[in-house]
């Protein structure tokens, strides 16, 4: 927008799922709002939202009352009813969490509390029940979530991206942000494609997020430090070796669930994935390298902090990437009919995982404000899940601020 054109209401930077949800969100809110989405890549839900599991979480992990388990148990029927009401491809296949020995069986007793009080009815599967539902699963028991399913986020922030083009918003790619500057009346964008003025500003720049922030002129105290999450996935051969999801009961002193076996919705399977430190935000194959992301990461004192306290957890997953065999191995503990001939490479994705300055891990949403922009700081898994509830919850922050125009009343 050139400078002296219309101001717009609302700007959402970001064009991955969770932006495209709170464009949305604000568009029904305000139908006579002015809003557009900026997203720097040529095409939209480029990075996580494109490179995730494609799970519909239920909320197993999340610690009850906070807002990853709010959002989720929101999520999944809003999820369910978006698909079903833009005819999306879904299927509620069900989770099975598989114990393997009885440290595992054990574990199985707090996680089966934790499902409970986040409002799920897990059923418990002896290892003849277990076996019975799936065959080429060994274990010692399992815990079945049937809330659990698979979509399409790509397709679905697409749909988002049309819902708010119909009414009336604008979706802008290629449109990098270069400064941000929030005045007493509006914020002003700088970007390679123009300047833009803007009553709000929504920020939810996923991988960039701690950038963006800052260029905002807010106080970070964090830092994105990307992890690679790297999968194969089953030979075709394979394809039909599972009903459920199959995730291992996984180990709470670990920062990351572990590896699974995941339905995807084309009809593949993919399994994994790991994590291991990245060497560029958004760099997905093994050798891509950003130098001023790992230096970014290289002189973050919280980095340095975390990597103290999970060190043998990263040696563990350098191991895992760099040998197929080890890789496998983690599979076969509830999958023992698998080979090195059933894993063909896939893509990987990166997970934007943001570290305090203590060096401690954000593990649920962290929103930011000020008079006239909102930031959304930490969006961690299930964000894809909880992108609905997200998005109004946005709307509802935005709400509270006084913006002006009687076009928004």
């Amino acid at each position: 927008m050139a400078a002296g054109a219309d101001i717009y209401d609302f700007l959402v930077i970001g064009g991955g799922i969770v932006g495209l949800a709170s464009a949305r969100a604000l568009a029904h809110r305000h139908p006579h709002a002015r809003i557009a989405v900026l997203e720097k890549e040529a095409a939209l839900a480029t990075h996580q939202t494109g490179h995730n599991s494609g799970v519909i979480h239920a909320g197993v992990y999340y610690a009850p009352g906070s807002l990853k388990a709010r959002f989720c148990a929101a999520g999944v029927d809003a999820t369910i009813a978006f698909c079903r009401s833009h005819n999306l491809p879904y299927e509620q296949c069900g989770k099975l969490l598989v114990a393997t020995n009885p440290v595992e069986l054990q574990r199985m007793d707090a996680l089966e509390g934790r499902c409970r009080q986040n409002g799920l009815d897990p059923i418990r599967l002896s290892a003849a029940e277990l076996t019975d539902r799936e065959p080429a699963i060994a274990g010692l028991g399992a815990l079945l979530v049937e809330r659990t399913g698979i979509a399409d986020y790509r397709a679905i922030a697409l749909a988002m991206a049309d819902e708010v083009r119909a009414r009336g918003g604008e979706i802008r790619t290629g449109t990098e942000i270069t400064a941000i500057s929030e005045g007493a009346d509006t914020v002003i964008v700088e970007t390679r494609s123009g300047r833009f003025e803007t009553r709000f500003l929504v920020a939810c720049a996923g991988l960039q997020a701690d950038r963006v922030a800052r260029m905002a002129g807010l106080d970070v105290d964090f830092r994105i430090v990307p992890f690679r999450g790297e999968f194969y996935k089953l030979a075709p051969a394979r394809g039909r070796i599972i009903r459920h999801l199959i995730y291992p009961i996984p180990d709470p002193a670990l920062p990351f669930v572990g590896v699974h076996l995941t339905r995807m919705i084309d009809g593949s399977i993919k399994i994994g994935p790991n994590a291991v430190l990245a060497r560029a935000r958004e760099g997905y194959g093994k050798a891509d390298i950003n130098l001023r992301d790992l230096g970014d990461t290289l002189r973050y004192r919280g980095f340095w902090k975390l990597a103290g306290r999970h060190w043998k957890s990263g040696v563990t997953e350098m191991r895992n990437s760099l040998s197929r065999a080890a890789y496998l191995e983690l599979a076969r503990k509830y999958c023992p009919s698998l080979t090195l001939d059933d894993l063909v490479p896939y893509e990987a994705g990166i997970r934007a995982q943001v570290v305090m300055d203590d060096g401690t891990m954000q593990n649920d949403f962290m929103l930011r404000e000020t008079k006239r922009m909102l930031h959304v700081c930490c969006a961690p898994s299930p964000a894809a899940t909880s992108a609905i509830p997200i998005g109004s919850h946005v709307a509802d922050l935005v709400a509270r601020h006084e913006i002006g125009p009687d076009a928004l009343s």
